[in-house]
């Protein structure tokens, strides 16, 4: 069974992580962006607490997962390695409950279409940016053939 698993050579595996981090913020980014402008009213603040999102999200979360899991894919043992290791059992079920909290509070209609807004805008934007040091991180792996690897 473990055969059947597609492997990879594990510098690819940033890419991924960064392709698939980059496409989960957009979406979560287009969301909050779409929210932020049913229910803005002309007032900075929402604008000031989506950067402030931005920069928790970014700083405390994201950029930190950047290296750690940089470190991680890059200390594997073997140079191929499973598709599915691109992120640690641990992120896999932060992930699963980020996207089932946020998928909640969406669909329960608790919060007005503002603090999705502006709460969607400030983490999908972290999340897209460290998708792209990701794949910015696979280019300096590939050092000088990043133009043949993607």
């Amino acid at each position: 069974m473990r055969n059947m698993i597609p492997t990879v050579p594990k510098r690819y595996l940033l890419l991924l992580a960064g392709l698939i981090w980059l496409a989960a913020g957009t979406n979560i980014l287009l969301i909050g962006v779409s929210n932020f402008a049913q229910g803005w009213d002309g007032n900075f603040l929402y604008g000031l607490l989506a950067i402030a999102v931005f920069t928790v999200f970014a700083v405390l979360i994201f950029f930190p997962m950047v290296r750690k899991h940089h470190t991680r894919i890059m200390s594997l043992p073997k140079e191929q390695a499973p598709i599915f290791q691109f992120l640690d059992r641990k992120s896999y079920i932060i992930m699963f409950f980020m996207m089932t909290g946020g998928l909640s509070l969406r669909n329960a209609h608790v919060a007005p279409p503002i603090l999705i807004g502006w709460l969607y805008t400030g983490i999908g934007g972290a999340l897209a940016v460290a998708g792209l040091l990701l794949i910015l991180r696979f280019c300096r792996v590939c050092s000088g053939d990043c133009q043949t690897a993607l």
